[in-house]
């Protein structure tokens, strides 16, 4: 089997640019930052052999009217949300989670964010990375 290699991103517009992130590239970034430095953009683990890291998913949270700030409030103490983005229109919250695997994403969504007081409806959406095709 064929070893494939680690293709990097570099930004752009700098000479020596930020850290990679990905091998995709679209990365937005704020001067020499990324735009969202606190979700990385590889979550499983490399081929080339590197750090195992997690899985990621967003989670778009509905909660009842008038709630949306309880609600920010209780999923800010749980470790596993890493950004927390409250927005106009349905959904209300969508957060970005980093678990281990899918049965720690399951009961996250099921046991923590469901059980939050405000919290009507969930969609989980889990994030996975497309294997590179080049054309032949």
């Amino acid at each position: 089997m064929k070893k494939s290699k680690r293709v990097v991103a570099t930004h752009s517009n700098s000479p020596v640019g930020p850290p990679a992130l990905t091998g995709a590239t679209g990365i937005r970034y704020v001067g020499n930052e990324p735009a969202i430095p606190a979700v990385p953009c590889t979550i499983h683990a490399p081929v080339d052999g590197g750090i195992i890291m997690s899985d990621r998913a967003y989670v778009l949270i509905n909660v009842l009217p008038g709630r949306t700030s309880d609600v920010v409030r209780a999923l800010s103490g749980i470790k596993q949300i890493k950004t927390i983005d409250p927005c106009w229109g349905k959904p209300d919250i969508i957060v970005v989670v980093e678990v281990s695997d899918q049965d720690a994403l399951t009961q996250l969504v099921l046991s923590r964010i469901h059980e939050i007081d405000g919290v009507s409806q969930t969609e989980t959406h889990l994030v996975y990375r497309l294997k590179d095709s080049k054309a032949k």
